[in-house]
């Protein structure tokens, strides 16, 4: 593989910049907590701690994950004839691409269940802050093809690791409700806290929308974008209630693994695996009689994608707002 210019580790750089600023956040709320019964969430202490032991655990396990995803793409990128220069004019345009990529795998994320079961974890606080940013999952080896066409273009694996990290780093900021909304202009490109805010939300048509993680114009661009319009309620449609840093890093796993053993057939198994996780088999209807008129498509629950596990989607169809899978106009799930 040839060699390529040292790039610098972002996240490294940028962790006094994530200190400095959870610790700005934190006085903030010092002083100025807000209404009592208003929309800021704040900080609690076993939630902000949880969230940190998730992110200091994913640093762990993304050193394992990166063994065998670096071996694919450099068996890859050693195949493909094509070849990106490593040059100051192709950096910008090498982080669009990736940020296009990562926008397919942030929505890929929240609409195949399999894919959930890890990107969940992020979304698993009731608490909209810094170190929400800081929760991310342990099992992150999902991820890797969907930048495969990079590769195949010519993007060295360590380019698409620095620029991956850079997006990372971006998103860090967006993770507040201290700062709100910013100029039109800015709001209308790049992903901002107030578009952020709307993609952890829980409630009505805000589910599964905002994906992009640089720029918002990909989800402009592609029906997904949601403005804020109401204050935000946080958390998965029916919330885990734990702190506890492993069951929040494969309670969705678990949740999967009781509906398969409770499939009635290979049908069920695979959608259980592969649909949205608001997905339940329909259920059978007479064999006579009106047809029933149904408000979602068949097998899924409205607002159910941010659900605990897909065992509990009836209850959660009985109490959850909004709509299912994302989708071009959806009624409608890491930084990352």
């Amino acid at each position: 593989m040839p060699s390529v210019p040292n790039l610098p580790d972002v996240v490294l750089w940028s962790i006094p910049a994530f200190l400095l600023l959870t610790a700005l956040e934190v006085v903030s709320y010092r002083l100025h907590p807000g209404e009592p019964d208003g929309p800021v969430a704040g900080y609690e202490a076993k939630d902000a701690a949880t969230s940190i032991s998730m992110g200091l655990g994913s640093l762990f396990f993304d050193a394992l994950w990166k063994i065998p995803i670096v071996a694919v793409y450099s068996a890859v990128y050693a195949l493909t004839p094509l070849r990106i220069p490593v040059e100051w004019w192709t950096l910008l345009p090498m982080l669009l691409a990736q940020d296009f990529f990562y926008y397919w795998s942030h929505r890929g994320h929240h609409v195949i269940r399999i894919l959930w079961a890890c990107h969940v974890v992020h979304h698993s606080s009731r608490k909209f802050n810094l170190t929400t940013a800081l929760r991310q999952p342990w099992t992150s080896l999902t991820g890797w093809p969907f930048y495969l066409p990079l590769i195949l273009l010519g993007m060295h694996p360590a380019v698409l690791a620095f620029c991956h990290s850079v997006n990372l780093v971006y998103q860090f900021w967006i993770h507040t409700e201290r700062i709100g909304r910013l100029p039109g202009p800015v709001e209308y490109v790049f992903n901002t806290p107030s578009h952020h805010r709307v993609h952890h939300a829980s409630q009505g048509g805000y589910l599964d929308r905002n994906f992009g993680g640089i720029l918002i114009v990909w989800d402009r661009l592609f029906g997904s974008f949601a403005p804020e319009t109401e204050p935000c309620v946080y958390g998965l449609t029916k919330n885990i209630d734990t702190y506890n840093p492993l069951r929040v890093a494969t309670h969705e796993y678990a949740a999967i693994a009781r509906d398969l053993r409770a499939a009635r057939d290979w049908r069920e198994a695979a959608g259980r695996l592969f649909r949205g996780p608001g997905w339940r088999p329909p259920v059978p209807g007479p064999a006579f009689g009106p047809a029933s008129t149904a408000s979602t498509a068949p097998g899924t629950v409205p607002g159910a994608s941010r659900t605990a596990g897909a065992a509990e989607t009836a209850e959660a169809a009985g109490t959850a707002e909004g709509a299912g899978p994302a989708g071009p106009d959806p009624s409608m799930s890491a930084a990352s």
